[in-house]
């Protein structure tokens, strides 16, 4: 549940890889707390909280884009209670593991619980703490948090949709990289008003797909692909070129978290299937990647009625 604005603005910390999306909050009237974060020879973090922090509601800004990001993440938030806060509110527009969600094989490790049995060991503000996830793979992971953390899923489709609508024109067809989200891109094609389309892969190994069918009339359409996270591309490769084969006119990719570690996206510019890439900023890899043609939409002010 969203708590009605209060009169004092929230405090807003953010790890070095937020500091744009800490910007974004403070835009809307929040207040920037101060960090200072130094890194010793042998790798291990000096960090302290510069900013009175007693009393007042904290937000700490972060997405737990490495396991380094998560521990700081983890430690801020242990010392933003200590220290005094009120409330604490952790953001996190992206939550990594998402996809390790459940086991498969008998021995692996369900790491998107297991992290978020770290978080929710962060002790309890006085007013409680909650967090702020952003488009999950898997709806079931907010249930993962215990004790007195409480979590949200916040959905990025008011983003989505003005970002789809735009790229596919007056007429379209909204699809998908898998039948995995098939459900996702369905209720987001209801809500623009077009049709859906899906298709469906098999494994391969660890890190090759095929797609086995098709299940679209996308001939003579123009195509916009959307799936909640882009790592290397390769599902997204191989479902645009199913849909071009099926006879679609052109293709857009859309995305809420973009990773594309080394050269990941150039080879996707380079396939020379996409008109247009686009994502959200809840990675920070996707400013890191703008200057180099990746479409960059905001989402910070999605989290600003849980404030």
């Amino acid at each position: 549940m969203q708590r009605p604005p209060s009169s004092a603005p929230s405090l807003v910390f953010a790890i070095p890889e937020y500091r744009d999306m800490q910007a974004q909050l403070c835009a809307a009237g929040h207040e920037p707390g101060e960090l200072h974060i130094d890194t010793f020879p042998d790798g291990e973090r000096y960090m302290r909280i510069a900013s009175e922090v007693d009393g007042r509601d904290v937000v700490l800004l972060g997405g737990t884009i490495s396991d380094a990001a998560t521990l700081t993440v983890f430690d801020l938030g242990c010392a933003l209670v200590r220290c005094g806060a009120r409330r604490l509110t952790l953001i996190v527009p992206y939550y990594g593991y998402a996809t390790m969600e459940r086991a498969v094989h008998p021995g692996e490790v369900v790491t998107a619980k297991t992290r978020a049995a770290l978080l929710s060991a962060i002790p309890s503000a006085s007013y409680g703490n909650r967090i702020l996830l952003l488009d999950l793979h898997a709806e079931g992971i907010p249930h993962y948090f215990e004790g007195g953390l409480t979590a949200f899923h916040v959905y990025a489709k008011p983003v989505l949709r003005d970002v789809i609508t735009r790229l596919g024109g007056p007429d379209f067809v909204l699809a998908c990289t898998d039948a995995g989200r098939a459900k996702w891109v369905e209720s987001l094609a209801n809500d623009v008003g077009v049709t859906a389309a899906f298709v469906f892969k098999r494994r391969l190994s660890g890190d090759h797909t095929e797609v086995s069918a098709l299940d679209a009339q996308v001939q003579g359409k123009r195509v916009v692909i959307y799936d909640d996270m882009i790592r290397t591309g390769g599902s997204l490769v191989g479902a645009a070129r199913a849909y071009q084969r099926a006879g679609a006119t052109s293709l857009a990719a859309v995305a809420t978290h973009a990773l594309l570690p080394g050269d990941s996206l150039a080879k996707l510019q380079r396939s020379g299937l996409f008109t247009d890439i686009v994502c959200t900023d809840s990675h920070p890899r996707a400013r890191e990647l703008a200057p180099q043609g990746l479409e960059v939409a905001a989402i910070g002010h999605l989290f600003l009625p849980y404030l």
